[in-house]
């Protein structure tokens, strides 16, 4: 079996998928080092108008499919995965598995030292394919700094997201190239970034849209708020996708709201939907909704995918001084590729062939990303005293010459001067 390079070809237009409301509760154990309270637990939560399937209590949420692989039907969402194809589901399958694979190819790097930060995605495949799949190529996309798999769909090569990680550049692709916007490391801009893109795709007339990524931490952020404003006031063609991972580093999700994130929007005049952030089909249908009704002009949409870092926060975070081993382990059991893997092999989508195939892909991806970064030349040293002034200035000048002399020295005292 030939698999077509997901990371060569251009964005496609995925099929949806199903969902329905699960009551099964995904709350975490409680944490080792600080006692987690909520203070919604318990309490009936209001639905959000225009927002089928968001309504009830704790982290209930939009779900096709289960974390024992099980196939599950909703109304609302399974037009927008009712034609997804045995291939199309063994190419969210190939996706999530090749982003895992890169992923831990560049934390391995990160520890060997050749990157000098490396932020995971591990546990959020699902979040990130399913909504990625979702847009189309003319649509575009605001990430933070963990959307790997995003930048997948959209086409980017893995290898480039990591210079920036390394030290050699900015950020390794052209965003128009892909309609992919550089990684935002200040939490939170980068929504307002999307809400101004969107205002003026609107104005142009075009029916394209826009998708803002950001984390529950950053929803904290007083940018994030002024993009509500901004996006339901001028009724903006964007989805704002919030892939609640339950920890901002060390800060539990329940210190910083008293009502599940998805229903902030309500206040903010525009529909909030929370979906199961560890099933890719309803991440891909339930995106597939809210980018439709943008680019109706039907305004924003706020998604909030209910998942977990598995991981640490960053290569420079330790997770287990703040976080309980039983709520990673349970999580563990709701892992987003083995419940997809479990469903393709129950419907005979997928055969020992396509498995075998695949790991082998994986692990040429992995020797390609290790040969690229290591490969990598080192930045011009002086590129930072470039366009610093548009007519140059004294001080620049001079700093540039101290540099110099600093750099020269090395170069002494490898000749023993």
């Amino acid at each position: 079996m030939t698999v077509e390079s997901t990371a060569a070809r251009k964005p496609r237009r995925s099929a949806g998928t199903t969902a329905a409301k699960s009551g099964a509760s995904t709350t975490g154990t409680k944490n080792a080092a600080s006692k987690r309270t909520s203070a919604a637990a318990g309490k009936k939560t209001p639905g959000v108008p225009g927002a089928p399937g968001a309504s009830g209590p704790g982290p209930e949420f939009v779900q096709l499919l289960t974390p024992e692989g099980k196939r599950v039907k909703d109304a609302t969402y399974d037009p927008y995965v009712a034609d997804i194809t045995p291939e199309e589901l063994r190419g969210l399958y190939r996706d999530m598995v090749l982003t895992r694979r890169f992923d831990a190819e560049a934390t391995s790097l990160q520890r060997q030292g050749e990157l000098g930060l490396w932020a995971s995605l591990l546990g959020q495949e699902a979040a990130q394919i399913g909504s990625g799949r979702a847009t189309r190529e003319d649509d575009y996309v605001f990430p933070t700094y963990r959307e790997h798999g995003v930048a997948w769909c959209r086409g980017v090569d893995p290898t480039n997201l990591l210079g920036m990680f390394r030290g050699v550049n900015n950020g390794g692709w052209d965003p128009n190239s892909n309609n992919f916007h550089l990684y935002t490391i200040v939490i939170g801009s980068q929504t307002l970034h999307a809400t101004g893109y969107a205002m003026g795709v609107a104005k142009d007339g075009a029916d394209s849209a826009v998708i803002a990524y950001f984390g529950d931490g950053a929803s904290s952020q007083g940018d994030v708020a002024e993009s509500f404003t901004f996006s339901a006031v001028y009724n903006a063609p964007v989805v704002f996708f919030c892939q609640n991972n339950q920890w901002a580093i060390s800060e539990p999700t329940e210190k910083q709201t008293r009502v599940p994130l998805y229903q902030r929007a309500q206040g903010y005049g525009f529909p909030g939907v929370r979906v199961d952030g560890n099933d890719v089909l309803a991440c891909l249908a339930v995106t597939k909704w809210a980018l439709e009704r943008a680019r109706r002009g039907e305004g924003p949409t706020l998604v909030e995918a209910y998942t977990y870092r598995m991981g640490a926060h960053t290569t420079s975070d330790d997770p287990t001084k703040y976080r309980a081993d039983e709520e990673r382990e349970s999580w563990e059991a709701k892992d987003p590729i083995l419940r997809l893997r479990t469903y393709l092999e129950a419907s005979n989508h997928a055969d020992e062939g396509f498995f075998a195939e695949l790991e082998a892909e994986s692990e040429a991806l992995g020797k390609r990303v290790r040969e690229v970064v290591r490969a990598m030349p080192d930045p011009d040293h002086f590129a930072i005293f470039e366009n610093v002034y548009a007519d140059g200035h004294a001080l620049v000048d001079e700093e540039r010459a101290q540099f110099a002399a600093y750099q020269a020295s090395f170069a002494d005292e490898g000749e023993g001067k």
